[in-house]
């Protein structure tokens, strides 16, 4: 007779006695860093190391002097005296080692659609984007809500709320549109980028519509920007409403 299983709870309580979990050798083979030395290095002198790195690998508007701040935990600080912006550090240092025609993420929709875009295409947006919002009068420190389903649009509205320095919040596409309310009532956002519709699992939900309801009374939200997903028609209302591809074509590219 073969010996008894392993139950699931005996296995985890062994595996909380494991403190390391080495990777796959075909997936450590892929690994960008090869130099076993690297990690010597980083153990000897974390800040140091982690400087080098940021020095590095990140385009700085105002290099740091100051490395760590360690002095409050477990509130840590890094490269306080730094600034950086997070857009150019994902777009154009990219475009501008020239990498603009390489892919930077493939997308695939719903319905089989499929979209790749490129570093430089989606510079191209996110400007135009940052550019809309300021003409709307959006700028440093007014926060922006993204309620959007995964479009690649999504990607551009983040980043050029970062070109700009607005904050933005994120409420999940999965959320009702009452979650829309809340999050956009508890910031004070000025303005919020939305969708006509959504599809999920084969039907569209008329999301703008349902975003009118919810936001209804809302002071605070002064514009209302809505990227065509789907195409099916939606309220828009005059001044405060717009179409995130009209908005696009008008906006100053640089």
């Amino acid at each position: 007779m073969s010996a008894p299983s392993q139950s699931t709870s005996e296995r985890l309580e062994q595996l909380l006695d494991v403190e390391a979990f080495p990777p796959p050798a075909d997936f450590a083979a892929q690994a960008k860093v090869t130099d076993p030395g690297c990690y010597e290095q980083a153990a000897a002198d974390a800040p140091a190391w982690w400087a080098g790195q940021a020095r590095q690998r990140l385009h700085w508007q105002t290099p740091f002097q100051a490395v760590l701040d360690d002095s409050h935990p477990p509130f840590y600080t890094w490269f306080a005296d730094g600034a950086l912006n997070a857009s150019y550090n994902c777009l154009d240092r990219h475009v501008n080692a020239g990498h603009g025609d390489r892919v930077a993420f493939h997308w695939q929709g719903e319905q089989g659609e499929q979209r790749s875009l490129t570093y430089a295409e989606i510079l191209a947006d996110t400007q135009r984007l940052a550019n809309a919002l300021k003409a709307q009068g959006i700028g440093k420190g007014d926060v922006v809500g993204i309620y959007l389903p995964m479009i690649p649009e999504v990607v551009v509205a983040m980043l050029a709320c970062a070109r700009i320095g607005a904050p933005h919040t994120v409420v999940f596409g999965g959320f009702a549109p009452s979650a829309v309310r809340e999050r956009m009532e508890v910031s004070e956002a000025k303005a919020l980028i939305t969708t006509d519709g959504a599809r999920r699992r084969g039907k569209t939900a008329a999301i703008k519509e349902a975003v009118d309801e919810a936001v209804d009374g809302l002071d605070t939200l002064q514009t209302i920007i809505v990227v065509r997903s789907t195409g099916i028609s939606c309220p828009m209302r005059d001044g405060r409403d717009h179409w995130y591809d009209k908005l696009l074509a008008a906006a100053d590219p640089e």
